[in-house]
């Protein structure tokens, strides 16, 4: 139980409320529609400003152009941005169970190096020659294999595996079911058959980086794979080895990036966008669901490819009209070069 104090103290630059205010208490963060007393909500979008009118929430973060339409008896928390106030205050509200300290179970190797306040869950393994800086948390089911160095308060939810000679920076999380360190996809054919290429890079994160479950990351197959700061990988995806991804790249669930490609800070890729491997992506560039990226950008933008869903009647008559095209040009051709003809030109 909190009181509005506690949430305003987090979240950034309120407008001033009377003191008596921020006494009230706080019991869960809702959504402006299912709000009730006690609960506290925000308001992002004019859409939702019909939402805000009728809620019962006993405070609400909006901007100053929404606070007439906030009704009495429900506190108006003026901010910038009022998403962003949520999100820094909605981690008074994480009721997720964090480990305290090392299982009797967990499997930690004497040469293992743990910094203050390291917690280890059940079963987990930390193997020969691991840093586990300050505050790093391993979950239940956990592996760091050898040599591998992890940074200050980083998380790793349970069933992460971390592979051997990986840097890991400070306050990542990864999400479980993620493995970092896998090796890459790289063969050489063989008269019908598949060699091997022994995969010798490694994997380098850097701070304040976030993996969502299922996710993987392959180490370099020569150079490192390198993820920079303040990247956010949603669920499903896959980065292959020697890939580069810079600052501030953000990436929804089931994209994958082939081998070897950079891609610039800022940019940020929906979900199921492929990449081809070997190429450059622009800083700032944006890709929209399902895009197709086989060339690089060399500017900042929104990219697409793909047909957006229609009704099926429509896309069968899209798909005809596409395997027209090459018989068309052929005629469009013809046509050309006999008026040319006639013309003399």
């Amino acid at each position: 139980m909190l009181k509005l104090a506690d949430i305003v103290r987090v979240a950034g630059e309120v407008r001033p409320i009377e003191d008596a205010m921020l006494e009230t208490v706080i019991q869960a963060a809702a959504p402006l529609d299912k709000a009730s007393e006690g609960d506290l909500s925000f308001l992002s979008s004019a859409k939702y400003r019909r939402d805000l009118a009728a809620t019962a929430a006993s405070a609400v973060f909006l901007s100053e152009k929404e606070v007439e339409h906030c009704p009495e008896g429900t506190i108006a928390l003026v901010v910038a941005d009022p998403y962003l106030a949520y999100a820094r205050a909605s981690h008074l509200f994480d009721q997720r169970p964090k480990l305290t300290s090392i299982h009797p179970s967990a499997a930690v190797d004497p040469s293992a190096t743990l910094g203050e306040g390291v917690a280890i869950g059940a079963n987990a393994v930390v193997c020969a020659g691991v840093q586990l800086a300050d505050g790093v948390e391993v979950g239940h089911g956990c592996v760091v294999e050898d040599n591998t160095v992890i940074g200050a308060r980083t998380v790793l939810r349970p069933n992460v595996t971390i592979q051997h000679d990986c840097i890991i920076g400070a306050d990542c999380v990864f999400q479980s079911g993620v493995v970092i360190g896998g090796s890459g996809f790289g063969y050489a054919p063989n008269q019908g058959r598949w060699q091997a290429i022994a995969q010798l890079g490694r994997v380098v994160i850097g701070d304040r980086v976030e993996v969502g479950a299922n996710s993987t990351i392959d180490r370099g197959a020569i150079e490192d794979t390198v993820i920079a700061d303040d990247v956010i990988i949603d669920n499903l995806v896959q980065l292959g080895h020697n890939v580069r991804i810079d600052e501030g790249v953000a990436m929804a669930s089931q994209v994958g990036i082939s081998g070897s490609t950079h891609v610039g800070a800022g940019c940020t890729i929906a979900g199921q966008a492929g990449f081809a491997g070997h190429i450059d992506i622009a800083a700032g560039s944006h890709f929209t669901g399902r895009a197709m990226v086989t060339k690089g950008t060399k500017e900042p933008g929104l990219y697409s490819s793909g047909l957006p869903a229609t009704t099926n009647r429509e896309w069968r008559k899209q798909i005809a009209r596409i395997r027209q095209l090459e018989s068309l040009q052929t005629r469009l051709q013809a046509l050309e070069k006999k008026l040319s003809g006639e013309t003399g030109e």
